[in-house]
């Protein structure tokens, strides 16, 4: 039998006690012997003494064995209470991930490290999640919020980029419409005045680029949203993206970091996918030069139009230079009729041949 603490006290004060009376009774006969009555009497007051110390012993084991019941269930609820709280915050963990990871498809830049390591958090969290232990899925919930925070700093740099683009861009167009004086390095004006030989060769009315077509049947012009990719890293002054077919977008994206590492900056857009509508507004403000509706290559989405300035993107400009020399490695060329001597010469036009 186990013993519980006190018992032993307990059984060697009620064996003194016994023991003394005992003596008591031995004194207050003397030295004479015992009768048999009296060493019944003291067996019995010996015994009465040990049962009642049994009793008490009795009430201590039970008072102890309940105590062990209580402690063992309210452990139990508390590590079930443990377990379902740390699942429940690795799933909502999950959910929360998953959003992030779709809602910032194409909004950080050419660096998808991020988003490629956040995806792969979500996937081993979602393995473990039936049957991780507290402790492993706190460490799941810890990483997938890190992985989450670093996706979040990747988009707010990738718009700090973009709107830093955007400022430059605007600033710099903004001060070509102001210039009044010829460029420094660039040949003077004629005696009498003259236009600015680095002003916008363009006079005509002002067009923009086209969003996709809702409900576009896929024809010239009518290209729906499923067949466009708006490249990351420019808008037009409406803000407006710049969508081509999705393979000559993805094309591009690669010729840009080319072009930027070359020549230290993004190349610059003015005109891409063109619906169906603009061109025919097109063809009626310019006649000719524009192409006959239903027929553009930028009804496609497989052409794109540069600034048409000639200082950097004209005929002698090393940014055309690169353009023509590069461009063809990643299936971007200048047609032969928009060339000089061509059919229609456009140095600011080029397509996607693949």
């Amino acid at each position: 039998m186990t013993t519980v603490p006190g018992e032993v006290l307990i059984r060697r004060v009620a064996v003194a006690a016994v023991t003394a009376a005992s003596l008591a009774l031995g004194v207050g006969v003397g030295v004479q012997t015992w009768t048999a009555a009296e060493r019944r009497e003291a067996q019995a007051a010996r015994e009465a003494a040990l049962g009642r110390v049994d009793d008490a012993l009795a009430v201590v084991h039970a008072d102890v064995a309940a105590r062990a019941v209580e402690g063992a269930t309210s452990d139990a609820a508390g590590s079930s209470a443990l377990l379902t709280g740390a699942r429940s915050a690795l799933a909502a963990a999950l959910a929360h991930g998953q959003q992030t990871l779709e809602a910032s498809a194409d909004r950080v830049g050419d660096d998808e490290a991020p988003r490629t390591a956040l995806a792969a958090h979500l996937a081993a969290g979602r393995a473990a999640a039936p049957t991780a232990s507290p402790l492993v899925a706190r460490r799941l919930t810890a990483e997938l919020t890190a992985a989450e925070q670093a996706v979040h700093a990747a988009v707010a740099a990738e718009q700090a980029r973009v709107a830093e683009q955007e400022a430059a861009r605007a600033a710099a167009e903004a001060a070509r419409a102001a210039r009044a004086t010829t460029r420094p390095g660039t040949p003077a004006p004629a005696a009498g005045g003259g236009a600015d030989r680095c002003a916008t060769t363009y006079g005509g009315p002002a067009f923009y680029t086209s969003v996709p077509t809702e409900g576009g049947d896929g024809s010239n012009g009518r290209l729906p949203p499923s067949a466009l990719t708006a490249v990351s890293w420019t808008r037009d002054s409406r803000g407006t993206p710049f969508y081509l077919r999705a393979d000559a977008a993805a094309a591009l994206e690669r010729l840009n970091r080319a072009f930027r590492a070359a020549l230290g900056h993004d190349l610059a857009l003015d005109l891409t996918y063109r619906d169906l509508d603009t061109q025919v507004a097109m063809r009626e403000a310019l006649g000719s030069v524009a192409a006959v509706p239903g027929t553009s290559s930028h009804g496609t989405g497989l052409a794109l139009d540069v600034p048409e300035l000639p200082c950097e993107y004209g005929w002698d400009s090393p940014a055309r230079a690169w353009l023509v020399a590069h461009g063809p490695a990643y299936g971007w060329v200048s047609p032969t009729w928009a060339r000089q001597g061509g059919s229609n010469p456009e140095y600011w036009h080029y397509e996607y041949r693949g």
